[in-house]
């Protein structure tokens, strides 16, 4: 049995802890390594490594720094096939979704390639006599970044390409359900040249994440995950002083108005409902269908999902297992609430017959219909192939019940009247909007970030919030009176 160990200081490090968790194959069931947890110390160790690090990192020119994050994007994109091959294998989506994940973090690697211009500060002359101002944005130091299972490259390609352009040094605890698809980033981010030290990587549990929270060396930290653990990361991090951006759950909203197209809504509604096996923070798990068009509607998104084939991401199936058998449970309990609550199960995904090993950990894709705000379907985040359709009598009503939900990560509309459009992305009460596109999440140079108990924190992930979050501005107030001499110097100047 493998074991899966740490990063640390540019080569793999054993743990201290003696404890371990299981990594698992989804699609079979069968477990497939064994994951240290990193005891206090070894997060000690990571911290100052990183420390170390950040004292040199800090200093390197910009030109150093973008030549190793475009190395870096070259070995990412000529392996990406064996990222998303491993990102299967232990998360358990299929291959062309592990595909599109990997293709969206070289997005924000691409972008964070670009970060001489973003940390650009600005100057004035003669702001006084002989007196000039300017801004600068610096590093913060040594950074730390929490990410969750369901997207175990994306997720943290999101902050760490950003961090390390930044100067920042790195210790990053992704999930240890799927650690692997991390450590092969460490490592392939080592071999383009990273120093040793500035990305250090601690598989843990809650011990570890209590430890990065509560070492007085890490500065910041950026989390991704459920709400609850959000908030309790936000408020104990803060209490110690670090800057917290803490990315929570979401429930999000498809509304579909009566003159929309219901083809290209009901398409919409099966690929942001069941891609990744609802595992997504910006899934759709409730369609609000406007009257009239809810039983025009349910009866396509129907017929769409009979055609859905849930099994071995490996094996060109539409939809995978979910990450463990205890979330398989959970997923499979609101179901079960579901039905008992009233709501009218259309397709139900208990009878599944996947197309992969009976051990695998399987929930085919599940539709009810007549769900109401007061069941658990609709209030809680169900993290899986759970789609509920509310239906509502107006426009009025679809705005008043997305802005009644205590999420506001993301939500979308269907609809071909752009004044509805407008006035919706005007009226709702959510971060992330999308108009006719289900699934609205912002390229790598616009922030990614939800509103209300989706985002504790004031900056967004990536973009420009990213480059905010990773350094601090200072400006500074200078006078020198006089001409500055200097020698003769013939070359060429150069930015290095």
């Amino acid at each position: 049995m493998a074991v899966i160990g740490h990063f640390v200081d540019g080569k793999p490090l054993p743990g201290s802890s003696g404890r371990h968790g299981d990594v698992f194959d989804p699609a079979t069931g069968r477990r497939t390594a064994r994951v240290e947890l990193a005891s206090a110390a070894d997060v000690a160790v990571a911290v100052e490594a990183a420390a170390r690090a950040a004292r040199l990192w800090r200093d390197a020119s910009l030109a150093r720094r973008t030549a190793v994050l475009f190395a870096f994007r070259e070995l990412v994109h000529a392996r990406r096939d064996r990222l998303a091959e491993v990102i299967t294998a232990e998360h358990g989506k299929v291959l062309a979704d592990a595909a599109g994940e990997v293709q969206r973090g070289l997005e924000i690697i691409e972008y964070a390639c670009g970060i001489p211009s973003a940390l650009r500060g600005g100057f004035s002359e003669n702001v006084s006599a002989e007196v000039d101002s300017y801004t600068l944005r610096q590093p913060l130091g040594v950074v730390a970044v929490i990410t969750p299972f369901n997207f175990p490259a994306m997720v943290p390609l999101w902050f760490l390409p950003i961090a390390v352009a930044c100067g920042n040094a790195v210790v990053l605890k992704p999930s240890e359900k799927d650690p692997s698809p991390a450590l092969l980033l460490a490592e392939w981010f080592t071999e383009a040249g990273l120093p040793d030290g500035v990305l250090n990587v601690v598989n843990g549990d809650v011990g570890a994440v209590d430890a990065l929270l509560e070492h007085p060396g890490v500065k910041a930290v950026s989390f991704v995950g459920s709400t609850p653990v959000a908030r309790y990361v936000h408020q104990r991090g803060t209490a110690a002083g670090k800057r917290v951006q803490a990315l929570g759950g979401a429930k999000n909203h498809m509304v579909v108005l009566p003159d929309a197209d219901l083809d290209l809504a009901a398409d919409a509604a099966v690929n942001a409902g069941f891609g990744s096996a609802g595992e997504r923070c910006m899934a759709i798990s409730a369609l609000v269908a406007v009257e009239p068009v809810a039983d025009a509607l349910v009866a396509r998104i129907a017929e769409l999902m009979g055609r859905l084939r849930t099994g071995d991401g490996r094996r060109g199936c539409d939809m995978g297992p979910l990450v463990t058998a205890a979330h398989a449970a959970r997923v499979r309990s609101y179901v079960e609430a579901g039905v008992a609550a009233g709501a009218v199960p259309v397709v139900d995904g208990r009878d599944v017959e996947p197309d992969g090993d009976a051990a695998g950990f399987w929930l085919g894709p599940t539709l009810f219909d007549h769900v109401t705000p007061d069941m658990s379907i609709y209030t809680d985040e169900i993290f899986g192939p759970v789609l509920g359709v509310v239906r509502v009598g107006s426009y009025d009503e679809a705005v008043e019940l997305v802005n009644a939900n205590p999420y506001g990560n993301g939500t979308a509309i269907f609809t071909n009247d752009g004044g509805a459009a407008r006035r919706y992305q005007h009226e709702v009460e959510v971060g992330m909007v999308g108009v006719n596109v289900p699934i609205p999440v912002p390229m790598a140079y616009y922030s990614f970030g939800g509103w209300k108990a989706s985002l504790f924190g004031d900056l967004h992930a990536h973009g420009e919030d990213g480059v905010r979050f990773f350094t601090r501005g200072k400006v500074v107030t200078s006078r020198w009176r006089g001409p500055r001499r200097g020698g003769v110097d013939l070359g060429f100047p150069t930015q290095t």
